[in-house]
């Protein structure tokens, strides 16, 4: 029989990620929106290193979807699958293409003050930060985009009351227990 619910890693994994990208578009919001302010600066310097933990926890989010596939719930449909294939590919694309052009900035890059990239003399790899510079925001708001449809489409099954995939991945707390996991 297949399981109702994700399991405690994988939410942890769900909800972190969440919070970071809401993180993340907020100091995006905050650099649209209030540029140059004490709240633009503040969020903004915070950007870079959150990206860098984001691509690393999206992989460990996937190395773990498939070595726990087995004790997962099923997808809902064709659909899901796919929406959600587009989501995992974004927050791996999106990242990936900011580190492609701060390396082809020639600059240092220690998120968490962890060296990552050392940097380099002489001039920029123009195809590197024209590549990042052209879909990294892009991309980013399509992510957005895909989030939001995200969120409607859990909002919807709950209410449609088809499916309640919104309890497959909250605390399940059997009555009178502690927390499944």
């Amino acid at each position: 029989m297949a399981t109702s619910h994700y399991g405690r890693f994988s939410r942890y994994l769900h909800w972190g990620m969440a919070a970071l990208l809401a993180w993340q578009f907020a100091t995006t919001g905050a650099r649209v929106l209030a540029a140059d302010s004490a709240l633009d600066e503040f969020l903004w310097s915070t950007h870079r290193s959150m990206g860098a933990l984001l691509l690393l926890l999206v992989v460990i989010r996937v190395l773990w979807a498939l070595v726990d596939r087995a004790n997962r719930p099923p997808a809902v449909s064709r659909a899901a699958t796919l929406g959600h294939l587009a989501l995992y590919a974004l927050m791996v694309i999106v990242p990936s293409l900011a580190l492609l052009r701060q390396f082809g900035s020639g600059r240092a890059f220690s998120p968490f003050g962890i060296p990552l990239m050392s940097g380099f003399e002489g001039e920029s790899i123009e195809w590197m930060t024209a590549a990042g510079s052209l879909f990294h925001g892009v991309l980013g708001w399509t992510l957005l985009a895909l989030i939001v449809g995200h969120i409607g489409m859990v909002l919807w099954h709950r209410r449609a009351g088809d499916q309640d995939v919104l309890g497959r991945m909250v605390v399940r707390r059997p009555v009178g227990g502690s927390p499944s996991g």
